[in-house]
């Protein structure tokens, strides 16, 4: 394609484009609606990604290269049609045929829905590295679950967060591919059979099982374009399309929900575990992730390499986060069953080919579960991990004589339940946090004994994020100011916004940044007033979200609802701000307009009156005249990549303001302050790395009790909020109005009371105000007078924004993977091979002639 001129490809996608019109949906391109065009769009673009696709693979099968397998629960993509167009490099071609055909790239880009794959982070996070493994040519593989509802669409109904089906999959998708020749099945329950192997060890067979069908789509992860980008893929699998996992004795007995629950694994993400079928589904989840995602990886291996001893030295399985985990004792079970490999050397196998990223020092989120509800449904792989415990421990008693205290916090069963981050850890040859911060709390404190009995095993790998869909693809505007000032090699090397310091006290710099802010707001302000309604309890719209115009300063919290993330404590802080204002309008400098977005995990009653107080106080402040034309805030409802897109590049002032010591990480601080936005936040997570990285210079709003100040608190048990409420007028007048001021109805007031004494009293024994929201409230406070008092001045805040920018550099997932490359996985890039491509391109070339 590249020997001919682009207003030939563009005649050549156009007749495929009419092509694909006719042969597959039966209309010419004059009659076809928005979603047919859409369709047949995708599809021929995919044909030019089948060519790179199909190169990548044979490739990395010609050179018999050590792959990496990501496994994850969790992968959050955002739309694939604007970023496979941007890795593709065929930006100004579809823009030629779009014209040809009185049709524009929005329109388009609006009509696909976000696939719904993930809840927040975590898969964002899974799938900036895959844009990063295909972009830096290695060779990698994908392995998730193609949830047919995703996690859920979310609806605020008078501050109540309704969840209803994501419905994502609505209208056939052209950017999968389904694979029936690849399928697995997956074995649950049953009754276990004893035999041994040829090396006299114990193996086992099962009877009266039920088996689920694992059916793979798969999807292309495109690469920026090199010489030829290469063309990863993401394995998602489904339970949904098998008519097999339907029983229909069962239903025809009557037991209708036992008789769908295997065809409705896949439906969602993280179904609510509150309940007894819940956690069940949740665990065969897990499980049909782990033994499909292992036959795959297997089967393949073996279509290279023809025998298992090489396997060790070929493949890399990386876990991400506890959810994989049984990978671990799937893995020594295959290679004993189906290949007739040693208990020793299975094991020794599965300790070099796995790894695991640990994502939280939360205890909920350290998964465990009950062995009774493992050995049921798992019967032989509860065998494997009892064996593997009993062998481990008494490595750990011969370390450790007598040490019964030791034993019982190293074990991977203890209690009747089995921690899952303690089999990781064990079973895996490298364990990574995910910025210094965290990774220094797992090895010297949450595993510090895991950390002395495997020295070396713990290290760093800071996250980042992908440069082309959060600047590139999120930010066209801001991205041409970084281009005309550096050249593009920041799209593939980052490290090249250094350069941007020098450019940070020039005033037409400052302009420029300013006004493509200025305009990056109006585009938000539009969506908003648009796609952000108001409704009232039964659902209804009664309104739009209230804005100030793009002058005010524009403060952001979009994530996931959660104590420790303390939106709580951003919500009384504009209760304080809204108290001044009523008593006098011109307390305040600077209008600002406050935004929060974010999901309540189904059964997480406290994230949930979190939102229900969100959605009172804006109700409250934007219908006051008083205040609203100085302060606005607004809920985001159902947030998501996409509209991350448009949020991230018009905020001024980003949020990351959770208790020190529990944010492992984040992601969005980086994308926040890549797009020009300053950090009000704690010294938590990346937050640590990335002030360093910009300097305490041009880092203003740090504020809070460090890690260690609030480990000390937790220690002596001395933190008293009672006392901060009675000597902090504000903090008590904020706290009053909450629990008295704010309730429209009993409903409102119960869940304003709950937070309010979570505060103050805690709840069922637990110390109240865990998060030590108010022991920080009075120093955000502070910091939040510094961010207004920099506001008034333009200049000086373009300055501090390109600065934070220019430090950006070390936290693009490229940087990650490099790391994870060389510390972990000891993979080398594999491009493609261009006698391969050629070959490839030849045998399409010649089937169109």
């Amino acid at each position: 394609m590249a020997n001919i001129s682009l207003e030939q490809q563009a005649d050549s996608l156009l007749r495929t484009i009419k092509h694909f019109l006719i042969t597959r949906l039966g209309v010419v391109i004059e009659k076809a609606s928005l979603e047919d065009f859409y369709y047949a769009f995708c599809i021929a673009l995919r044909e030019e990604i089948m060519i790179n696709w199909t190169a990548t693979q044979a490739t990395i099968e010609q050179k018999k290269a050590r792959t990496v397998n990501y496994i994850s629960m969790e992968f959050l993509p955002g739309r694939f049609l604007s970023n496979n167009i941007i890795n593709m490099g065929d930006s100004e071609l579809v823009q030629r045929v779009l014209a040809k055909t009185g049709r524009t790239l929005p329109e388009l880009i609006s009509y696909e829905p976000d696939p719904g794959l993930g809840n927040g982070g975590l898969g964002r996070l899974a799938s900036c590295l895959m844009d990063s493994l295909a972009t830096l040519n290695y060779p990698a593989f994908g392995y998730g679950l193609r949830y047919q509802y995703g996690i859920f669409d979310q609806e605020i109904w008078n501050g109540v967060q309704i969840e209803r089906p994501d419905c994502w999959l609505l209208n056939e998708n052209p950017w999968q591919y389904r694979r029936d020749a690849k399928a697995a099945n997956v074995y649950f329950g049953g009754r276990v059979i004893h035999a041994t192997n040829s090396h006299g060890d114990d193996i086992t067979h099962l009877e009266d099982h039920e088996i689920v069908r694992a059916l793979p789509y798969e999807v292309p992860i495109i690469g920026y374009p090199s010489s030829h980008y290469s063309v990863l893929t993401l394995k998602l699998w489904s339970t949904k399309e098998s008519p097999r996992n339907f029983e229909l004795q069962r239903f025809n007995s009557g037991q209708l929900g036992q008789a769908g629950e295997n065809t409705s694994l896949t439906d969602v993400l993280y179904p609510n575990d509150n309940h007894e079928i819940g956690k069940r589904i949740r665990l065969k989840q897990e499980f049909l992730l782990v033994s499909a995602s292992l036959q795959n990886i297997i089967h393949r291996h073996f279509r290279i390499h023809k025998d298992i001893g090489s396997f060790a030295d070929k493949v890399r399985i990386q876990t991400n986060d506890t959810h994989p985990a049984l990978v671990i004792p799937e893995l020594v079970r295959l290679l004993m069953h189906d290949y007739d490999v040693s208990w020793k050397d299975a094991w020794e196998i599965t300790r070099t080919v796995c790894s695991y990223t640990n994502h939280t020092i939360l205890k909920e989120a350290l998964e465990e579960w009950n062995e009774h509800r493992i050995s049921h449904l798992l019967p032989r792989q509860f065998l494997i991990i009892q064996k593997l415990n009993g062998e481990f421990l008494k490595e750990v008693s011969n370390k450790y004589p007598g040490n019964v205290e030791k034993l019982q916090q190293m074990s991977i069963i203890e209690g009747g339940q089995v921690r899952m981050a303690n089999l990781s850890i064990v079973g895996c040859h490298k364990v990574n946090g995910v910025s210094a911060l965290h990774s220094s709390i797992l090895k010297n404190s949450l595993f510090r004994d895991f950390s002395e009995f495997y020295p070396g095993k713990f290290i760093n790998v800071t996250n980042g994020v992908t440069q082309r869909r959060w600047l590139l693809n999120a930010n066209p505007m801001l991205s041409e100011f970084l281009t005309k000032r550096l050249g593009k090699g920041w799209i593939t090397n980052l490290t090249e916004l250094r350069k941007l310091k020098s450019y940070a006290q020039d005033p037409e710099t400052q302009k420029e940044f300013l006004e493509i802010k200025r305009k990056n707001k109006e585009r938000l302000i539009d969506c908003l007033t648009k796609e952000n309604p108001i409704r009232d309890s039964h659902g209804k719209i009664i309104g739009n979200s209230h804005s100030l115009g793009p002058d005010a300063l524009f403060d952001v919290q979009i994530k996931r609802i959660h104590e420790y993330k303390r939106q709580f404590m951003n919500l009384l802080h504009l209760i304080m701000v809204f108290q001044e204002l009523k008593e006098d309008q011109s307390s305040r400098k600077i209008k600002r307009m406050v935004l929060m977005g974010g999901k309540a995990a189904p059964g997480y009653e406290t994230a949930k009156r979190i939102i229900q107080l969100a959605s009172a106080l804006s109700r409250k402040i934007n219908s006051d005249p008083d205040v609203n034309q100085k302060l606005c805030f607004n809920f985001i409802e159902s947030y998501n990549v996409s509209k991350a897109q448009i949020i991230i590049p018009a905020a001024d002032l980003s949020e990351q303001i959770s208790t020190a010591g529990m944010e492992a990480s984040g992601t969005g601080n980086m994308k926040f302050a890549m797009n020009g936005a300053l950090t009000i936040g704690t010294d938590d997570g990346a937050n640590v790395e990335m002030r360093e990285e910009v300097t305490d210079t041009w880092w203003p709003f740090l504020f809070g009790a460090s890690t260690e100040e609030l480990v000390e608190l937790r220690k002596k048990g001395s933190y008293n909020p009672k006392e901060i409420y009675n000597h902090n007028p504000k903090i008590r007048k904020a706290m009053d109005f909450l629990k008295d001021h704010l309730a429209q109805n009993e409903n409102e007031a119960h869940s304003f009371r709950s937070l309010h004494a979570l505060l103050l009293e805690g709840f069922y024994g637990d110390n109240p105000d865990p998060f030590f929201v108010l022991k920080d409230l009075e120093d955000y406070y502070n910091t939040q007078k510094k961010v207004e008092e920099l506001y008034i001045t333009q200049s000086k805040w373009a300055e501090y924004a390109i600065h934070n920018m220019a430090g950006m550099g070390k936290f693009s997932t490229d940087e990650s993977i490099h790391n994870y490359a060389k510390l972990v996985w000891e993979i080398t890039p594999c491009p493609i091979d261009p006698e391969i491509y050629k070959t490839v391109l030849d045998e399409y070339s010649a089937i169109l002639k």
